[in-house]
């Protein structure tokens, strides 16, 4: 009876021993097919899975009203997604789908899948550093303005022709240029035009503060009148040490009741920017632009006039001046005289210049 209990239970040990070991056994499968699992998890979420051609950053511009295949192919068309399953398995558990904001996105080279989408799940875009600046016609401004933010030039343009719109501001079809002060704007790609407009006109207001509305005021200008004259500065010289003298021409000018008489504006006025030579011909044309036919300042600038111009006009030299015209060496500065005779000496040295280059309109 003894030997067979002592049998028995050694048997029932034996049996014990197997089934632990199993146990050990699936312990370690379950362990190792945990951490395989974890490692395919951490390369879906957490593994590198953008490439960037020299380790640079990418824009990624997302047009508004895009869903979320159409980002998808903005990142598969810029080659920026490395391994597409992955980032579609976890899109779909992040909910990116539902989660889609329009703007500008900075992306890195080696972003993982899961920074990718949280930054475009959140929404926090890069702004865009917005520059303008030697622009002539509301055209331009348009196109130039269109390049660097979301809205086309045809959406701009149709407020810089909207009366009504830009009377909301101010300002009437032919001054709204004075609206705009060229410099480095920081703002949002996906603006919308009329968002644009109004940040502008904020700036607009930052810069004509009231040392500057002081100044303008002392000259018996407001604001438009500043950047009317600070346009035909600016394309009377490229040269900033003399826009101070020649704002002073202008004002003297303007003190006596001359006419202005800047060629600008008569080229402004045909709307031929290649004019190199106004003629007399050329100044036969009627348009409120001819400074030489009518006086005081035209409706409009003719540019949009840079900083430095509209600085030289509030702070223009005082002189006798009432004469100025471009020297013989084609240096772009100017010769300046008191008399009528004086000028005619110096504008004949010029014309014999242009003569000698055959440089004829």
């Amino acid at each position: 009876m003894e030997y067979y209990h002592s049998k028995y239970n050694s048997g029932r040990l034996k049996k014990r021993s197997k089934f632990s070991k199993f146990l050990i056994y699936v312990f370690i499968v379950l362990i190792i097919a945990a951490i395989l699992a974890g490692y395919q998890l951490y390369k879906v979420i957490l593994q590198p899975n953008t490439w960037v051609k020299d380790d640079q950053t990418i824009s990624l511009y997302i047009p508004t009203g895009s869903d979320y295949e159409d980002v998808k192919t903005l990142l598969y068309e810029h080659g920026i997604v490395i391994n597409r399953i992955s980032f579609e398995w976890l899109s779909k558990k992040k909910n990116l789908k539902n989660n889609i904001h329009s703007g500008r996105y900075l992306l890195e080279d080696g972003m993982s899948n899961d920074e990718l989408i949280n930054l475009l799940r959140s929404g926090e875009q890069t702004p865009i550093k917005l520059v303008f600046n030697n622009i002539r016609t509301k055209g331009d401004f348009a196109e130039k303005i269109s390049k660097q933010i979301e809205p086309d030039s045809t959406d701009i343009i149709s407020l810089l022709n909207d009366s009504l719109f830009i009377g909301i501001f101010g300002f009437n079809l032919e001054n709204i240029a004075s609206m705009f002060i060229p410099n480095t704007y920081e703002l949002y790609w996906n603006m919308t035009a009329k968002d644009f407009m109004d940040r502008m006109y904020t700036e607009y207001n930052k810069f004509w503060n009231n040392e500057r509305r002081q100044k303008a005021e002392l000259l018996g200008l407001d604001p438009e009148d500043v950047s009317v004259l600070a346009s035909i500065v600016d394309k009377e010289t490229a040269k900033n040490d003399e826009k101070a003298i020649i704002a002073g021409v202008y004002l003297n000018r303007m003190k006596y009741n001359w006419r202005l008489q800047a060629d600008p504006t008569i080229i402004f006025a045909w709307g031929d920017f290649s004019m190199r030579r106004v003629l007399n011909v050329h100044k036969l044309i009627d348009s409120p632009y001819n400074t030489y036919k009518y006086y005081g300042l035209p409706p409009g600038p003719i540019c949009i006039p840079s900083v430095s111009a509209i600085d030289a006009v509030l702070n223009q030299e005082k002189h006798n001046y009432m004469f100025f015209c471009a020297k013989d060496d084609f240096s772009g500065y100017h010769v300046f005289a008191t008399t009528h005779a004086q000028h005619n000496v110096n504008a004949n040295k010029y014309r014999r210049a242009l003569d000698q280059r055959n440089i004829k309109k």
